[in-house]
């Protein structure tokens, strides 16, 4: 039988990969969050209410682009630049992973720290 995976290690490694982290969020197919942390220091721009809410839309939008999967390949990430954060989501098999991080971060490092956590959350 396979191990319980711990999602908020899981989290809490992912925080620790870059100093300009923000927050770490795995989230359900149903887009309930199943672990999440703001990482300490920051402040989070978005209150529990809207974070829930943008969650479910996260897990909504995951639904909606597997209607292009046969056409155009599976996603392998996705990444909004905003003004006061980036956010990215990685989907796995069974859950999606939501992180943020400072906007002002150079594009190759968002690129090896999607891959990195690729690799911490490739059993989820």
């Amino acid at each position: 039988m396979a191990s319980k995976i711990d999602l908020l290690d899981v989290v809490q490694k992912i925080l620790k990969l870059d100093t300009k982290m923000r927050f770490a969020a795995i989230i359900d197919p149903k887009g309930n969050i199943r672990e999440a942390i703001m990482k300490t220091g920051k402040t989070n721009l978005k209150n529990q209410k809207e974070e829930e809410h943008f969650c479910r839309q996260v897990a909504q939008r995951r639904s909606m682009r597997k209607e292009f999967d046969r056409s155009l390949g599976r996603v392998r990430y996705v990444h909004v630049e905003r003004e006061k954060v980036s956010q990215m989501v990685i989907y796995t098999k069974r859950n999606i992973v939501y992180f943020t991080m400072e906007p002002e971060m150079p594009i190759n490092t968002k690129i090896r720290l999607i891959t990195k956590i690729k690799k911490i959350t490739a059993n989820l």
